[in-house]
């Protein structure tokens, strides 16, 4: 039996990511896009009536990552002249950063001048998490879970998931707050001490996602208590949402 399971991992090699930090996606995964800045008209017009979310706009022609279900039907519309690149550095705490402009190839970064400055001082060493899916399709919550694996295991930075919001110092929301999540959401995020933070992992969780205008969902929670951090995907992939927390509490 031993021997079997030494087999195996041999087999397996080294799965754990030694620094995610500087950790590289292969490529094929679906980062941040880039759009050429000679897109002509006729292909904004195609990407535009292609997107099934209304994340591409023209007139000037963007590409929202808050909403956007990385599909790439648009890049299929365009001939790759939407491209998405493998970089998976897009948390940001500043919601224009994630409007992508055409001609522009610049990394999404946390804008440090709208970082609470409680954010470091609480929690620069170590920072607990209480995760609530509202309404979500467990893709995000599966990401969410493997963040703490032994692949990336992010508790080596003092980062963990817990159950109660009375042992958190924040919120992660995923999912696009249905009706009926949106009174238990309210009073979990009551339920945590001050100072709090606030993160919105998911395309969902961001603008609601392909559920935006349903009539069965309450979008009142995120505009009325401000997000401290947004973690763009669908689902986000494990580094992007690590990176982004590390990012937005000054870890080096």
């Amino acid at each position: 039996m031993a021997l079997s399971i030494i087999r195996i991992f041999r087999r397996h090699g080294r799965q754990y990511v030694k620094d995610l930090r500087k950790a590289v996606i292969p490529e094929g995964f679906r980062g941040r896009p880039v759009i050429s800045g000679d897109i002509t008209p006729a292909e904004e017009k195609s990407a535009v009536n292609v997107c099934p979310v209304g994340a591409i706009t023209s007139g000037p022609f963007t590409l929202d990552l808050g909403k956007c279900e990385f599909c790439m039907e648009c890049s299929f519309a365009t001939a790759g002249r939407i491209r998405f690149t493998n970089d998976h550095r897009l948390a940001t705490n500043n919601r224009e950063k994630l409007i992508i402009k055409a001609g522009e190839d610049i990394p999404i970064t946390i804008d440090q001048a709208m970082v609470r400055k409680e954010i470091s001082s609480y929690f620069g060493h170590a920072l607990k998490l209480r995760q609530v899916s509202a309404g979500g399709d467990n893709s995000a919550e599966m990401e969410l879970n493997a963040a703490g694996n032994v692949n990336f295991d992010m508790g080596r930075y003092g980062i963990e998931f817990v159950a109660s919001p009375r042992h958190a110092d924040g919120i992660v929301l995923t999912g696009p707050i249905s009706g009926n999540m949106a009174e238990a959401l309210q009073i979990c995020y009551d339920a945590i001490p001050s100072p709090k933070i606030l993160v919105l992992a998911g395309t969902a969780a961001i603008s609601g996602g392909i559920f935006e205008n349903s009539r069965q969902t309450n979008r009142s929670f995120p505009e009325t208590c401000s997000p401290d951090l947004y973690v763009p995907g669908n689902p986000p992939h494990p580094l992007t949402f690590i990176n982004g927390i590390l990012d937005l509490t000054g870890r080096k």
